[in-house]
């Protein structure tokens, strides 16, 4: 069964025809024929009011006689914001495509949780990654490992960006399951890499997001990479950006003139905070709290472009 809303936000009453007649409605609608439109036979048509909004179901083979009682498409978008800003969420600035990135993350978490997680042996990588997101957004890891580690014995010796981001995104992983050993084991192989650079423009796919949330936190460095210009005086609102595994960081930029406060919360284990880039003399072990950062210098921040 499909389920369509239709709302009407003109400020004429209107008609919705569909190309078949048995259409699922919440209640008996008059099929009333519309002069002066031509439609295949057995259409279905309904009126509708100025503001007024109808849903209807599209059966795919048995169904009931009447649509049965489902949520609004608002109620059904609020369900999958809320499960995906379980892992992180983003109040950006349109400026430098800060919105747009954001939506981005949510769009590519909402494409996981339907399933849509890539193979362990074609896109590895891609695969832990992906695993990452899953289980940051309440799935449990447990019946994932054996493909993790499969994943991992294929990426763990390349030299990326990438390679960097799923192997943070793997210990995440291992944390959340308890495997403290393989945790171990996973830091003495990691301990001599050189970290790769970060690339200036977002990748495609999950590895957006861990893109976007280095633009944030690193570790416990908030925005190590400074303020993109197109940013300095407005607001910007993080929640949820991983430190280490298991912690995470929300913070806040407020501005008085042209010096930001930051507003920061710690979940998990506190770790120590600072930003260099953004006011080299300020560091906090606290949980949360708040302060007033130094003016940021023209050009501090590197452009999403």
């Amino acid at each position: 069964l499909t389920i369509v809303e239709v709302e009407n936000e003109s400020t004429m009453p209107v008609a919705v025809a569909f190309d078949r007649s048995d259409v699922l409605t919440e209640r008996p609608v008059a099929d009333i024929p519309i002069e002066g439109i031509e439609l295949p036979a057995g259409s279905f048509v309904m009126p509708l009011g100025h503001k007024a909004t109808v849903r209807i179901g599209l059966p795919h083979g048995a169904a009931p006689d009447r649509l049965p009682d489902v949520p609004s498409a608002r109620q059904v978008a609020n369900g999958w914001l809320t499960t995906t800003e379980r892992a992180s969420q983003f109040v950006l600035p349109d400026g430098e495509r800060g919105a747009t990135l954001a939506a981005t993350v949510t769009a590519v978490r909402c494409e996981l949780a339907l399933g849509a997680i890539p193979d362990a042996d074609d896109e590895p990588e891609e695969f832990a990654l992906a695993l990452g997101e899953l289980v940051r957004m309440g799935e449990r890891p447990d019946p994932w490992l054996e493909e993790l580690v499969r994943a991992v014995e294929q990426f763990a010796d390349r030299s990326t960006w990438t390679t960097d981001a799923a192997l943070v995104a793997t210990d995440r992983v291992l944390a959340a399951a308890g495997e403290d050993r393989a945790r171990r084991d996973l830091a003495r192989s990691v301990a001599s890499r050189v970290p790769s650079e970060r690339p200036s423009s977002p990748p495609d796919g999950v590895a957006a997001v861990a893109w976007l949330e280095s633009m944030f936190a690193v570790g416990g460095t908030l925005l190590p990479l400074g303020l993109p210009d197109a940013w300095l005086g407005q607001s910007v609102e993080v929640y949820g950006v991983p430190t280490v595994a298991g912690s995470t960081v929300s913070f806040a930029l407020r501005w008085h003139g042209d010096r930001p406060a930051v507003l920061w919360e710690q979940t998990g284990d506190p770790v120590r905070l600072t930003s260099p880039l953004m006011d080299p003399d300020w560091a906090t072990t606290e949980p949360s709290g708040e302060a007033l950062w130094a003016a940021p210098a023209s050009r501090s921040g590197e452009s999403f472009s």
